[in-house]
């Protein structure tokens, strides 16, 4: 008797241990857009825009003229934040996600799929696109297949994610950062694509702290 009840009060000990331990999560996000119409988004003005509709928690970018986007009309962390989203390239053969966001006192470009499909980056650095500076990466993107994106802003560096794949550890020590001109229309923050369809949903922005770059 004296051993089952010792065995039952570790038992109870390792149960109430457990439930101590608070599970480790990601920090609290805001969810910005609410998959069921486009409350707090605006179509982005490029001109030559497509179709843009929202059905069944997802939002869909018919083929613009060349560009189709939205931007967001509420407010957004400057630095220290991360955005996280799902991306879906329907058809085309261009950037399926342009993320533009801000950075600071300026902003940036995320750049997924363009150039023929398979180059990304950040734009620009130093008057360099995202194909021809040092966050350059090339990733072949299937067509009706989600993937998981996420872009990291933090003060001294700036990362980028997908289906959790780190692909840029980008260190900012002083460069100049700036966005072409003809994405304008998604700021302060705005998704796009290029002559392609395009599906995004479960779009979060989270502030998170700064990893300083080692």
């Amino acid at each position: 008797m004296k051993s089952i009840l010792t065995l039952l009060s570790l038992l109870f000990l390792a149960a109430c241990t457990s439930d101590s331990i608070p599970e480790k999560t990601e920090p609290v996000g805001k969810s910005i857009f609410n998959g069921k119409n486009l409350d707090g988004w605006k179509i982005s003005n490029f001109g030559g825009e497509g179709e843009v509709t929202v059905k069944a928690g997802e939002v869909f970018l018919d083929y613009g003229n060349p560009m189709t986007g939205l931007t967001y009309t509420g407010k957004t962390p400057k630095i220290n934040y991360e955005v996280e989203l799902e991306a879906m390239k329907v058809d085309g053969n261009d950037f399926f996600v342009g993320l533009t966001v801000p950075y600071n006192d300026t902003h940036l470009s995320l750049i997924l799929g363009g150039w023929g499909g398979v180059t990304c980056g950040i734009s620009s650095f130093n008057y360099s696109d995202a194909s021809e500076n040092d966050t350059t990466f090339v990733k072949m993107f299937h067509k009706k297949r989600w993937y998981r994106v996420k872009l990291q802003l933090m003060k001294s560096r700036i990362r980028v994610y997908v289906d959790g794949q780190k692909l840029v550890d980008k260190e900012i020590d002083g460069q100049k950062i700036h966005t072409r001109p003809e994405i304008d229309p998604s700021k302060p923050f705005g998704i796009s694509a290029f002559e392609t369809q395009a599906k995004y949903k479960n779009i979060v922005i989270r502030e998170i702290k700064d990893i300083p770059f080692e």
